[in-house]
């Protein structure tokens, strides 16, 4: 790849990081520093490349001056840029976190298996590679290209989710390995199809070619079953806890707001326009039903966990699950477009929330040095800033008024009852009140005595912050509705004039 003169702002989100992740694992004892400079400089790309899309429309960028069908192209819209603003801003908390962790907490920058030298430096190569491999994948515009960026980012995945060398920790990873690279086999499989039906793997091409017929319905399959794999969606979700649960907290905040948004960001840009059409109204059926037993299934489990982080990894499952809610809601309709955005909305309220809430979590869990959740009293009331962090993302999560999840539920909800699909709305709703037992049950501590009070650990203020800043930014998220709408709207498969969302 080579650097866009068209586009700055899309190469930079994209080249910064992969060379500060190459000169990171060349110069490990500058990858704190790497890592720092890109916190700083990768949001102000992100937000340069989201004004150029606001101001001129949906962007499509050829690299090395090959276009469709030989070449790959880069393509900037509405979606693509609110991810990337997602992914810096999840970045740059998971970064300063990471980076304000105690020796005392655990930094993933420093603890290390033993006899291996470079473990706690090759953390930051590591992250800085997902980086780019993230902010890649979004701007993606080829099916096969999409898949090289799946691959590279489940392996950085992979070795994040082991660094540390504890068993547990390593265990979930190879398992969280072998289903990643099983989710991508199916889905190299279901594009081969693809390709030899239609001599083609640019998306564009292949939303006006593909028609109804055997090998759309396997190459659909297979692509369903690897995007549900690597999404961690009921029943195929056993994998996602353990390694979200016993992974670092920066870590656990980047798989959850972020890698396993990448499997859903495949739904919206590859299933939605180029599949679903083609497949079968029973598909669709077929994923909202998957969806809503997850929701049921992920918060039960949830309020049954001894342990925090894992309570909060299976809410990623149930909250994974209501993103699937658009899939049948968005396939056609005059509600196709509040569907739509709806969940858009949603993931991007869920990865600020839930990256903010295992920051949180993290926190409590480095100043008592454990995450039992009927123990956690004391680090509430001695750590307000993560107890509030913890509240303020569960808000999000639950969908109260003004977050940024109450924007999306309430579009979804506009749709599932506007298109005569009460269901959906009810496991919405159900999945809400499950939301809110589960964090009720943990910040209850905070208003319980405890006599004597257990000595605790010192924790950063930076990874306190960090945490209150995502969590804080998914409510803030709910007033930035006028201005995120309409940028969604940009490229979107169901426009929708910009008068119907209200003018900030």
């Amino acid at each position: 790849m080579h650097l866009l003169e068209a586009a700055p702002w899309a190469s930079g989100v994209v080249l910064l990081p992969l060379g500060a992740a190459a000169l990171a694992f060349a110069a490990p004892r500058a990858g704190r520093g790497l890592s720092l400079l890109n916190a700083l400089a990768v949001p102000a790309f992100a937000v340069g490349l989201a004004v150029h899309v606001a101001r001129h429309g949906p962007q499509r960028y050829r690299i090395g001056g090959w276009g469709p069908p030989l070449g790959i192209d880069w393509h900037a819209d509405g979606l693509s840029a609110a991810l990337l603003l997602l992914t810096a801003a999840v970045g740059c908390g998971a970064t300063l976190h990471a980076l304000g962790r105690s020796p005392e907490g655990g930094s993933p920058a420093r603890a290390s298996r033993p006899g291996s030298a470079r473990a706690p430096e090759l953390f930051w190569s590591l992250w800085l590679f997902a980086w780019a491999a993230l902010n890649s994948l979004f701007l993606s515009a080829d099916a096969f290209n999409l898949y090289v960026c799946l691959e590279l980012l489940g392996l950085a995945a992979v070795g994040l989710a082991a660094h540390g060398g504890k068993a547990e920790a390593v265990a979930a990873a190879l398992r969280y390995l072998l289903v990643s690279l099983v989710g991508s086999f199916c889905y190299l499989l279901g594009v081969a199809l693809l390709y030899a039906d239609h001599s083609t793997l640019d998306l564009a091409s292949l939303a006006a070619s593909v028609r109804p017929g055997p090998a759309t319905a396997a190459a659909a399959a297979l692509v369903t079953v690897g995007l549900l794999l690597k999404a961690a969606v009921f029943p195929l979700h056993t994998w996602l806890p353990p390694a979200h649960g016993n992974a670092p907290a920066p870590v656990s905040a980047v798989l959850s707001a972020l890698v396993v948004k990448a499997a859903f960001y495949l739904f919206l840009r590859f299933w939605l326009p180029v599949l679903g059409p083609a497949a079968p109204a029973a598909a669709a059926l077929v994923l909202g039903l998957l969806g809503a037993a997850a929701v049921v299934w992920g918060s039960l489990l949830a309020l049954t966990q001894e342990r925090l982080k894992l309570l909060v990894a299976y809410s990623t499952v149930a909250q994974i699950g209501a993103l699937l809610l658009v899939l049948p809601l968005a396939r056609e309709g005059p509600w196709a477009p509040a569907a739509w955005t709806g969940g858009v909305y949603l993931a991007l309220s869920h990865g600020l929330a839930k990256a903010g809430m295992f920051l949180a979590a993290g926190s409590l869990a480095d100043s008592l040095g454990h995450d039992r959740t009927d123990s956690l009293a004391p680090a509430l009331q001695a750590r307000p800033l993560s107890a509030f962090a913890f509240a303020a993302a569960g808000a999000s999560l639950m969908g109260l008024p003004p977050s940024g999840g109450f924007v999306g539920k309430w579009l979804l909800l506009g749709a599932a009852l506007e298109s005569g699909q009460w269901g959906w709305a009810l496991v919405l709703g159900g999945g809400g009140l499950l939301t809110a037992a589960y964090c009720f049950r943990v910040l209850s501590g905070a208003f319980t005595a405890q006599t004597p009070a257990p000595a605790l650990r010192p924790v950063s203020g930076t990874a306190e912050w960090a945490g209150l800043g995502l969590s804080l930014a998914s409510l803030l998220l709910g007033f930035l509705a006028p201005w995120v709408l309409p940028l969604l709207a940009i490229g979107s498969p169901f426009p929708m004039p910009f008068g119907q969302w209200g003018s900030p």
